[in-house]
């Protein structure tokens, strides 16, 4: 049976998940916005799906906006606070973000507007600092991820918020990889958006949600109709908005259980990584994500040494899902200061729910046989 350790990249879908979907693939059809009975059906079932998301992240239910996934919540939340903003065309964001914010970031800055890009060290943390610095300036908006998806380094997104809130500065936070891994709080957090999404929580692929606070001004990036308070126009896939909530509903009740099982997993994963002289581990010292950890084998190209795993039965990541088979080396360790040719051997391994001893066990067995 084949081990999937890239669980950053995509969860499976839970079974109990799957059961609650199924009704509104093949039975009540009517659009949730339409008025008659069939349309209120439907808008009961997404009605309650928000609340769901709502109590698994501690905010009210009209809070939530429904999206597509965490790539079209992050953009709507840098594009969405920037068009509504009355600061200078400004916004700060880290180098080490997924690519769905470094990549709008870069063609924002292509257009003309100012970007500052937080320098990170070499764990791919952002200095109280060097983020006080930054925001010397107005900006329109600030965003950092709770959780690096590919090193599964932390920030301090609490501290670094105090300082953003004292700026005048909204700032907005990426947690689709801390979500379901470890506890979140919007409150505790004290950012004014939030990003989640389904498929890494065992819920389904294609939906996701941006969390805002009400008194956040931000513009829809995307016309054409006044679903999701007007800010994501498009008839609402029900189905996956259905899975969405059962979805974040087992993660709130099933926390602690999957924390403690990857956080014992992950233990024994470190211990054999440190014992193989041949593998170089990314953002070790920093606190990390119980489940996520990205390293380099001497003598392998990281694709390649990809490639080799598969053919062994184990399925693991190069780095972020949405980059792989680019050729080139993870933008997030060139922003840590990584040396390029080191950054070019990396894989990451992210366990899940569903992942056991022995899938470690093998896959340590197999990377000490690969050590060159």
């Amino acid at each position: 049976m084949p081990i999937y350790l890239d669980n950053n990249a995509t969860t499976p879908l839970d079974p109990r998940v799957l059961e609650a979907m199924l009704p509104w693939l093949s039975g009540p059809y009517g659009n949730p916005s339409s008025v008659h009975r069939f349309g209120r059906l439907t808008r009961g079932a997404i009605d309650n799906a928000r609340q769901q998301v709502a109590d698994w992240l501690g905010v009210s239910a009209n809070m939530i906006t429904f999206t597509s996934g965490g790539t079209e919540a992050n953009n709507l939340a840098i594009k969405g606070l920037l068009a509504a903003s009355n600061a200078p065309q400004r916004i700060v964001v880290s180098p080490t973000e997924h690519p769905c914010i470094f990549e709008p970031a870069e063609l924002l800055a292509n257009s003309g507007c100012d970007v500052t890009w937080l320098p990170v060290d070499q764990q791919g943390q952002i200095t109280l600092a060097d983020f006080s610095a930054a925001l010397e300036q107005p900006a329109a908006v600030v965003s950092v991820m709770r959780a690096n998806n590919e090193t599964g380094a932390l920030q301090d997104i609490a501290a670094l918020s105090a300082v953003a809130r004292e700026a005048g500065v909204p700032m907005h936070c990426d947690v689709v990889q801390a979500a379901g891994k470890i506890p979140l709080s919007f409150t505790g957090l004290g950012v004014q958006l939030m990003t989640v999404s389904a498929h890494k929580i065992y819920g389904p692929k294609g939906v996701g949600a941006l969390v805002a606070d009400a008194a956040v001004d931000i513009k829809p990036i995307v016309q054409g109709g006044g679903q999701e308070r007007g800010l994501r126009p498009g008839t609402e896939n029900v189905a996956a908005i259905v899975g969405f909530g059962v979805a974040a509903e087992l993660a709130a009740a099933e926390l602690a259980m999957r924390q403690a099982h990857c956080q014992q997993l992950i233990d024994q994963l470190d211990a054999g990584l440190q014992a193989n002289a041949a593998i170089t581990v990314f953002a070790d010292g920093a606190e990390r994500l119980p489940n996520t950890r990205q390293f380099a084998l001497a003598g392998w190209e990281g694709e390649a040494l990809l490639m080799e795993l598969d053919r062994r039965g184990i399925a693991v990541s190069s780095g972020s899902a949405c980059h792989s088979g680019t050729g080139e080396p993870s933008h997030v360790l060139l922003g840590m200061g990584i040396e390029r040719d080191l950054a070019y051997g990396a894989i990451r391994v992210s366990l899940g729910k569903d992942n056991s001893a022995d899938d470690i066990t093998t896959l340590l067995q197999q990377l000490a046989e690969l050590a060159r």
